[in-house]
This record gives C-alpha cells, structure tokens and sequence, in this order.
C-alpha cells in the first residue's frame, strides 16, 4: 500500500510533467510570409510558413493566390521533399509595365500538393519557399492562401487586416513594399526581429518552467528520502 507521502511524490511527478509538455510553443498559428517586405522592382524570395491548427488531421494541400492586378513578372517553387509543387499561370486580361517590362502573361498561383502519406501532422508547421521576379511598385500585396486537410477541411487564410488595425481570424499572408509593415506580430506575418525575440521569449519560458517542475521534484523527493531515513519509533 502506498503511504500519503508516496502518493503525493507520485501526483507531484505527474503534475511536473504536465506542466513542463503542456506548455504551447508557438504564439499564434497564422499562415505568414518571411520576409514581409521588398522593394519595387526587386526579385526576392520568401518562404511561406504554414501551421497546422488540426488535433486529428494533417495538412495535405497548400495553395498560394499571387496577386493580378499588380502581378510579379515570374515565380518559382524550391523543391520541398515530400511535396508536389506547380506555379499557374494565366493571362492578363490588359498587359501592365512592371519595371519597364510589359507583362501579358502573369503566375497567378503556387499549389504545393503532399505525396502519399505525408502531411503537416498537428504540433507541425512546414516552409515553402517561393521566388518572385520584379516586385511590382505598389503598397503592398496580399497572398489568399488556401490550407486543406486530410479530412477535406478546408482554411482559407484570406482575410485583410481592418482600418483601425484590428487583426482578422484569418488573415492573409501580406508583404508590405512602399507601406510601412504593422508593428505586432498578430497581423499573419513575420518581422524578423520581433519574431527573433517572441522565439527567445518563448524558449527562456519554456526552460524557465522546465527548472521550476524540476525544482519541485527534487524538493519532494528530496522530503521522501529524508523521511524514509529517518529511524522507526
């Protein structure tokens, strides 16, 4: 029979460990873009970081709309082991000058399809990188992408960020040229620095919490030895 001391090392212990793997690491879940900003007429490329939100589902198609109206002149994928990728490109229904270069025929998508058998599985997140011709000279330009997942769900990341700066549910991936880019980190895209220091904040949290669970556990062990040794009256 366990005596009440036992029990409480045994219930310490297990309190210690849920709260060490219950810890969330990661801030919020959006679909963003790194970098989130570029200069006209720059050739850049970013990497879209995509999460998983399901508990029971992967993700196992990922679709990234490239803006039309101010559309770049070229796009290409990075091969992503595991994955399928094609660009669509379509025709403009009036040529546009970007950079002095007249455009007919535009990318106007990026679809990234998972092989057989893999998936952004939950507590996973999954980069694919893009690189994009002639960054059109306009204010900034959103990427609607579309997430679906092995149980046919589907999340559609394309929200604009409101007036008055107030983050949507969904918003959609955004790089910002001649605006000046939101100074949080809610608004579905990433800020070098800031993202830097929320990692940092966030690995200082998750070890600092770490240490004190394990602090607890040798004070309560520490107890139960010294009670164990004490003699028998």
């Amino acid at each position: 029979m366990r005596t009440p001391l036992a029990a409480t090392v045994t219930a310490t212990l297990a309190a210690a460990v849920v709260l060490v793997l219950g810890i969330p690491l990661t801030a919020d879940a959006h679909v963003k873009i790194n970098p989130n900003t570029a200069a006209p007429g720059d050739d850049i490329q970013v990497t879209f970081r995509v999460p998983n939100e399901s508990a029971t589902a992967g993700t196992v198609r990922v679709e990234i709309d490239l803006p039309t109206k101010t559309p770049f002149a070229d796009a290409s994928y990075q091969p992503v082991t595991g994955w399928t990728a094609h660009v669509v490109e379509a025709t403009l229904p009036k040529p546009i000058v970007n950079d002095g270069v007249q455009v007919t025929q535009a990318p106007v998508r990026v679809v990234f399809v998972a092989d057989r058998g893999v998936s952004i599985r939950p507590g996973q997140f999954q980069e694919f990188p893009v690189a994009l011709d002639l960054t059109p000279d306009t204010g900034s330009l959103e990427f609607p992408t579309i997430q679906t997942y092995s149980d046919g769900t589907v999340v559609k990341w394309n929200e604009a960020r409101t007036g008055d700066g107030e983050e949507p549910d969904h918003p959609a991936p955004t790089l910002y040229i001649n605006d000046a880019p939101p100074t949080d980190t809610e608004s579905g895209v990433t800020l070098a620095a800031t993202t830097d220091a929320a990692s940092t904040a966030s690995t200082a949290l998750i070890l600092g919490t770490a240490g004190l669970a394990l602090g607890v556990i040798a004070l309560v062990l520490g107890a139960f030895a010294f009670a164990r040794s004490r003699p028998k009256r």
